[in-house]
């Protein structure tokens, strides 16, 4: 069907296109195209009829442009990490971001700018030089972009938040072709919107952080017990967080223990264990002193909580995801309670159907986005106005979702979805 649908492009203007883009146009029979197609996941095995690999953003908006001339099915790729494959679709167009790894710190002001092919193990490389990091993530090969539009949770969120809260600004392509910025100063509507507010604004090409003091050293890792102690472990973890500060985040997972990870006894590997991973967003000091507790409770079987290097601890997870791989779930509790959630690898952001959306208007989305955001902020019982401070408030997510999960107010959206993990 994918050759069906290129032949129905005319080949001159396949041709005028490639010529047109300073990145790579790949098609169905070119020798790297099956590379090109495929994703982190590979059970996902789509077929598009093109992949343009963007150098750049004229790139990006030459291709938004000659999709839909074409009416072409958009699928947006960054990291390519997207669990259900949301970076490749069958018989459109990928619009690929991964070759915009563009990073520029400024240690000044405290801000990293980063294009959206970036992953989160390349942005932390470049902002720990700095003694820095943004939140981000627990798997270093994740799209930056991706998790960034679905909220993004890390390490260290009890004390710096989601990814999101750490976001000034993003630069977007409309499903019109056109450029805009997005901050709490410009467009802030559309701001409020890519921080929570659901998917299909348009391709998110470049984002804006604030940075946060953080490492290069920090204490951090797993404590390890049979998991025929985890009631007595859970009960004294329950009352020993209570009281912790916001600086610890701690993860609680269930599994076997792996053989990739450094340090384990060979009697322990493939031995079903219970963890709890503590990160302290904090001095190494400070941190030893609060974790004290746990690493003395009950002869743990493998204590590994020590100071490392805050780039070790990206990658603490990473073996446990190898790319052709699927997912586990990742419990992150509150201190407050015992209620867990499982982490989301994938962009909740871009979670609506490529083909169920008709090619609607950029502006109009983005017109759409005040009245939206009122009526949104009324239903949770927020006031209707917008916020003046320098922090947007993120939005509430809708009651009412299509069968695909992504917003459903009865307005057009375009068939583009935001960068994908």
């Amino acid at each position: 069907m994918a050759a069906n649908e290129q032949s129905s492009i005319d080949q001159l203007a396949l041709d005028e296109f490639g010529s047109t883009l300073r990145g790579e146009l790949v098609r169905p029979g070119d020798g790297s195209y099956d590379e090109r197609r495929r994703v982190w996941n590979a059970s996902i095995d789509r077929y598009p009829v093109l992949i343009a690999r963007c150098a750049g953003v004229a790139d990006v908006i030459e291709a938004v442009r000659f999709a839909r001339t074409h009416q072409l099915l958009v699928a947006v790729r960054a990291g390519g990490h997207s669990y259900p494959g949301y970076g490749v679709c069958d018989d459109g167009m990928v619009i690929d971001l991964s070759l915009m790894k563009g990073i520029r710190v400024d240690p000044e002001a405290r801000t990293v700018r980063a294009q959206a092919g970036v992953l989160l193990g390349e942005l932390d490389r470049e902002t720990q030089a700095f003694g820095c990091a943004v939140p981000a993530g627990f798997i270093s090969h994740t799209g930056m972009a991706g998790l960034t539009l679905g909220g993004g949770i890390g390490f260290t969120m009890r004390k710096l938040g989601l990814t999101i809260d750490n976001l000034l600004s993003v630069d977007l392509i409309t499903a019109e072709g056109e450029f805009v910025k997005a901050s709490a100063q410009e467009n802030a509507d559309l701001f409020w919107g890519l921080r929570g507010g659901g998917g299909n604004f348009g391709i998110a090409t470049e984002f804006e952080f604030r940075l946060n003091p953080l490492g290069p050293v920090i204490y951090a890792g797993p404590i390890f017990w049979p998991l025929d102690e985890a009631p007595r472990v859970l009960r004294f973890y329950r009352d020993w967080i209570a009281d912790c500060p916001d600086e610890l985040t701690t993860l609680v997972t269930e599994r076997r223990a792996p053989a990739t990870l450094a340090g384990l006894p060979p009697d322990l590997v493939g031995q079903h264990m219970i963890a709890i991973t503590s990160i302290y967003a904090g001095s190494i000091d400070e941190g030893e002193k609060v974790v004290r507790p746990l690493k003395g409770f009950d002869s743990p079987a493998l204590d590994r909580c020590a100071p490392m290097p805050y780039l070790t601890l990206q990658q603490l997870f990473n073996a446990s995801f190898p790319r052709g791989g699927g997912t586990t779930s990742v419990r992150v509790t509150s201190p407050s309670s015992m209620t867990t959630s499982s982490t989301s690898w994938c962009s909740t952001a871009s979670r609506s159907s490529l083909r169920s959306r008709p090619w609607g208007s950029g502006k109009a989305v983005v017109r759409s986005l005040a009245s939206a955001r009122a009526r949104l902020l009324s239903t949770a019982g927020a006031p209707a106005t917008r916020s003046t401070s320098a922090e947007t408030p993120r939005a509430p997510r809708a009651s009412k979702k299509s069968e695909h999960g992504s917003i459903d107010s009865g307005r057009p959206f375009s068939r583009i979805t935001p960068a994908c993990t």
